[in-house]
């Protein structure tokens, strides 16, 4: 298979070292590390055994080739707006830190996205003033339909950022970003996303939506390892200040003898952003390798395969008495089933441990996160999870 290879994709599970007995459903939680990417790795920490033998290139290099790799992921022109980060909280810290804000201005965010892209706005609030608005679905089951609508109702010409998921991490439903990035950009809003639950599993291009920031942890559906996320960032937050002031994020940093010569002009682009000890021998080359594999496979190949293997299992789903979103605002490879009261979510987690199904439960539902690993065995198991606990 090459990067130009245009025929659907294939079932891999080949490349991973998942239990045969097991059905992981559950990539939204942690994407399982490829075979490669744990060779990569685990050769990356023994390079450690003999310390003399790690150049300071070796600081550079590999940090820019991976930077170089998501860039082509996102349809990035300059990889050198990619900092890399070891969070999204992080990131958005960051980000809140070179944001302004103060009595009359508001930040939106919506309602119950994942806590890492809210606790920095609520500081910044809390310090700065401000008000930090939540946009709300309408209720009663229903969520994607009308959302956006909701989102776009919140933001004002007093909005300085509109800080969101690409898609709703707890149960995927979709919003219209190309409406709320129009939206923003009117009033002069800063649009900051979080693709954690998108990049990897669908098309993203950061060209044509031109976000202020784009925030990804590695460990979902880029496949790789804990502990390690990429940021992209845009012009508005370019000359911005760092959140720590690192040695390696100084022009000149890689001439090791002149360290000493104290610089304070940053690395171009979001290097200044690039956290301490970025240069981790261990998680850029399984990263790298992971990041390898899905630029191989593509985003819309992998989205496509995880629509085809679900297809034919809503229906069937919706008989059990499960809630199921509207196709237009559901994911293929994230999404949620609302349980029916006759379900009982205890009856039911014993039922999945029974048929050894992983996946999580998010709020009042239940989140299913199908990747190019799974197959119709899997989804099959799935049901009869379901099934089971309304016989038990």
């Amino acid at each position: 298979m090459t990067a130009g290879d245009g025929a659907p994709l294939t079932c891999q599970r080949h490349r991973f070292s998942l239990p045969e007995d097991f059905h992981y459903l559950n990539c939204a939680y942690m994407g399982p590390l490829p075979k490669a990417a744990e060779r990569a790795g685990i050769e990356g920490l023994r390079a450690k055994r003999f310390p003399q033998a790690i150049a300071p290139e070796d600081f550079f290099r590999p940090a820019d080739e991976l930077r170089a790799r998501f860039a082509r992921l996102i349809n990035a022109p300059d990889p050198n707006r990619v900092a890399m980060v070891p969070s999204v909280s992080y990131a958005v810290s960051t980000i809140a830190r070179n944001t302004e804000a103060g009595p009359g201005r508001n930040v939106v965010i919506v309602h119950e996205q994942f806590p890492g892209n809210v606790y920095p706005w609520r500081r910044l609030v809390e310090e700065k003033g401000g008000e930090l608005r939540v946009a709300a679905p309408a209720g009663g089951g229903v969520r994607g339909e009308g959302w956006t609508e909701r989102i776009l109702g919140q933001i004002d010409g007093a909005t300085v950022a509109v800080a969101m998921g690409t898609v709703h991490w707890s149960d995927g439903t979709r919003f219209d970003l190309e409406a709320v990035r129009a939206r923003s950009r009117a009033v002069g809003a800063a649009l900051i996303l979080d693709g954690t639950q998108t990049v990897g599993a669908a098309p993203f291009d950061v060209r044509a939506l031109a976000p202020d920031a784009l925030i990804v942890a590695a460990y979902k559906w880029l496949l790789g390892p804990y502990s390690l996320s990429l940021a992209w960032f845009g012009e508005r937050y370019l000359d911005g200040i760092p959140l720590e002031e690192t040695w390696i994020g100084r022009r000149g940093s890689e001439d090791f003898a002149g360290l000493v010569d104290y610089r304070d002009a940053y690395q171009s682009g979001a290097l200044r952003f690039d956290v301490g000890q970025r240069s981790n021998f261990a998680l850029i080359p399984a990263l790298a390798a992971s990041l390898d594999l899905v630029l191989t496979w593509r985003p819309e190949r992998v989205s496509a395969y995880c629509a085809a293997l679900m297809a034919g299992v809503f229906p069937r789903l919706r008989e059990l008495g499960l809630g199921v979103e509207d196709e237009r605002w559901r994911c293929p490879h994230i999404f949620g089933l609302g349980l029916p009261p006759r379900m009982n979510p205890d009856r039911l987690k014993r039922s999945l441990e029974r048929h050894r199904v992983g996946v999580s439960f998010r709020g009042t539902g239940v989140r299913v996160s199908p990747c190019v690993y799974n197959t119709e065995e899997d989804v099959e198991a799935l049901v009869a999870a379901f099934t089971g606990a309304l016989d038990d």
